[in-house]
């Protein structure tokens, strides 16, 4: 059986995107063994431990400085998987996970290397966050083998950061199946009335972490050019949580914003078919995958031509760009689709044939398999 060792900063029940994308690819690879070294981070959490197709290795106290200590204590816990010498190097992100696959890699001189940018933050972030340290980040591109990006965005940031080979772009996934199998309408009812809105009510619905990045402050703030019916849903949580909540006070619009904190993906599909508008108008984006989940579910979108959004979000075809920092762009676009006659139809029957034809986990799966394969001993 080939074998892979992944490098990750965290791990379920610590999810991102990313990490629900390593379990959507690892559950429909059965021919492969893989071992996954990450932070522990929080107290409780077992050192090892069977999720899916994957044993975890958590690594640290605990703590938040777990992700600090990763490079080193992860190399470290990595040379002790038994079969290691012949297992893959592969990196979710050239990030603290990043940093222990290369140091692994000086410690395992033959391994092979895949580098998988999923980074979601504005790129000076992660400038900014390396420091003094840049030199070494730059290191991770140039060590990888081979580098898969979810977009052309991220491809491009790795050719400037050192990597020599052409990166293999194709994006994250949707579980179709799930998203597209669509609720009844009482269903429907029934969780448009446990948030608190009406059948007359447009709500705009944002699924994602609530952090400056995504542009949460600026879906609120757009209440103020539309008219009362419309209504924003804030499904997640985040480091800005309090900001916006002191935000909406501020604006008077506490009877129109309501934040349904940290829901579990079991729930989404569902929330999302309930509102009208996924609106997400993010300063930066790796790719999104919220979006493809929204356009899987049957509802219009609402994004910015930042990042990876433009690799599937065409304006007026499959979704309506708003400005970045602009609440009234946004408030144009929502009232657009709402008001224009047949685009909402045309955006939704757009969305689904695309998120159809492009954003299989099974075909995403085969793919990346296929690099790794290729990067077998």
């Amino acid at each position: 059986m080939k074998h892979a060792i992944v490098f990750s900063t965290a791990y379920f029940p610590l999810v991102g995107g990313a990490e629900v994308a390593m379990k959507e690819v690892t559950d429909r690879l059965p021919d492969w063994r893989f071992d996954l070294v990450c932070a522990r981070i929080r107290r409780g959490l077992p050192s090892t431990e069977r999720i899916g197709n994957v044993t975890v290795h958590r690594v640290g106290f605990g703590r938040p400085i777990d992700k600090i200590l990763l490079p080193a204590f992860g190399a470290w816990k990595a040379l002790r998987i038994p079969g290691s010498r012949e297992a893959v190097a592969w990196s979710l992100m050239a990030s603290h996970g990043g940093f222990a696959a290369l140091a692994y890699t000086w410690l395992r001189p033959k391994t092979t290397f895949l580098l998988t940018l999923q980074e979601g933050d504005p790129l000076e972030h992660y400038a900014k966050r390396a420091g003094r340290l840049s030199w070494l980040h730059r290191r991770i591109f140039r060590r990888a083998d081979a580098v898969h990006a979810i977009s052309r965005f991220l491809a491009g940031w790795a050719v400037e950061m050192g990597f020599k080979g052409t990166p293999v772009v194709f994006p994250n996934g949707v579980d179709v199946a799930r998203f597209m199998a669509r609720i009844p309408d009482e269903e429907r009812r029934r969780i448009r009335a446990s948030f608190g809105f009406g059948s007359d009510d447009v709500v705009l619905v944002t699924v994602s972490r609530l952090s400056l990045k995504n542009g949460g402050d600026d879906l609120i703030r757009s209440l103020s050019h539309l008219p009362t019916r419309y209504r924003v849903l804030l499904v997640g949580e985040g480091e800005d949580t309090e900001k916006l909540t002191k935000l909406v006070a501020e604006k008077g619009l506490s009877d129109r914003v309501v934040f349904a904190g940290h829901r579990g993906h079991d729930e989404v599909p569902g929330i999302l078919q309930a509102s009208d508008i996924f609106c997400r108008p993010s300063l930066s984006e790796g790719l999104g995958n919220a979006f493809l989940e929204a356009m899987a579910a049957g509802i219009p979108l609402i994004g910015t031509p930042v990042g990876g959004i433009p690799d599937f979000l065409t304006d007026s075809e499959t979704g309506v760009f708003c400005k970045v920092r602009d609440p009234e762009s946004i408030a144009t676009a929502a009232r657009r689709i709402q008001e224009e006659p047949g685009l909402k139809e045309k955006l939704v029957a757009n969305g689904e044939a695309l998120v159809r034809k492009d954003y299989g986990w099974d075909d995403i799966a085969r793919r990346l398999g296929g690099m790794l394969t290729g990067l077998a001993i």
